[in-house]
């Protein structure tokens, strides 16, 4: 049995996306035309999971309830655009959506602590603020069609072992210290080094915000506490799988990895993303070709 779970990680205040974060949450910063979490939300769906939790702080509770809102309204907004998708608009049809309220900034595995109780079984991890796109299709294309299988194939690889997933890309090295680096050996994930000076990285594939943990994460929790890790718990309780049972990952390059949580890489993502868009492509390459000569 595949995750039934998956939760997404949205309680940072995004400090590097500031001023623009303090008014409008990274995750539902705009990739054109579509909020980031519409895609990462229509991602989980197509993964086949229906049980969705959502990680945030206080502060951004409203985003919850504008996405509730827009679930109710959904008739009204079909009138102002029957052109477009109803599950771009409404993202949260078909799914249970929980909503967790994150009291404190404590690090990656913290944040997923206060959504684990909530859970049985595996479950599915998604940084909110990362998009993984495969497919670049307008919001008028039914969100159904896969705009991402980047879950789908972590859960494709943890029924294969049943051990935990993470998923990566590569990075260029000058980049690599803002990441964190593994190394692989025979199909295994052997370390996790965070942020390391690029001639020490032992590869230039870095965790992307993807994950798929086993059930035995909330035990680990207990066993390396974030009073004594801090923000490196979840490195710790990463590595404990690699020593004792193993932990798997899948490449995702075959997907374009975007940040909003980044401001000129979520530039180039808008950029990136509309050049592959059918929609707006020409127009762009034309204007983008009389402002290069300029």
């Amino acid at each position: 049995m595949g995750p039934k779970h998956a939760i997404i990680l949205a309680g940072g205040i995004g400090s590097r996306m500031l001023p623009a974060s303090s008014l409008i949450p990274k995750e539902i910063m705009p990739l054109i035309d579509t909020p980031a979490i519409n895609y990462t939300i229509s991602e989980i769906k197509n993964a086949g999971i229906k049980n969705i939790h959502l990680v945030i702080n206080e502060q951004k509770l409203w985003m919850t309830e504008l996405l509730i809102s827009n679930h109710d309204n959904i008739q009204n907004l079909k009138k102002i655009r029957p052109d477009l998708s109803e599950n771009i608009l409404n993202p949260i049809k078909d799914v249970k959506f929980h909503v967790h309220i994150q009291k404190e900034q404590l690090g990656f595995a913290n944040a997923i602590s206060y959504a684990i109780e909530s859970i049985s079984g595996p479950f599915l991890v998604l940084l909110g603020d990362n998009l993984l796109m495969k497919s670049h299709l307008p919001p008028t294309v039914n969100i159904k069609t896969p705009r991402s299988n980047a879950s789908l194939k972590l859960i494709e690889k943890y029924k294969q072992n049943k051990l935990p997933v993470v998923g990566l890309h590569e990075v260029p090295y000058d980049e690599l210290s803002s990441f964190g680096v593994v190394k692989k050996i025979n199909g295994k994930i052997t370390d996790i080094i965070e942020k390391p000076n690029p001639e020490e990285a032992p590869s230039n594939s870095v965790l992307c915000g993807r994950y798929l943990f086993t059930e035995d994460f909330k035990d680990l929790l207990t066993k390396f506490p974030v009073q004594k890790y801090g923000e490196l718990q979840s490195i710790e309780i990463q590595k404990y799988w690699m020593e004792e049972v193993g932990l798997d990952y899948v490449d995702l390059d075959d997907h374009e990895w975007y940040d909003s949580g980044r401001p000129e890489m979520w530039l180039k993502a808008q950029i990136d993303h509309a050049l592959n868009r059918s929609d707006i492509k020409s127009n762009l390459e034309e204007w983008l070709k009389k402002k290069l000569m300029d």
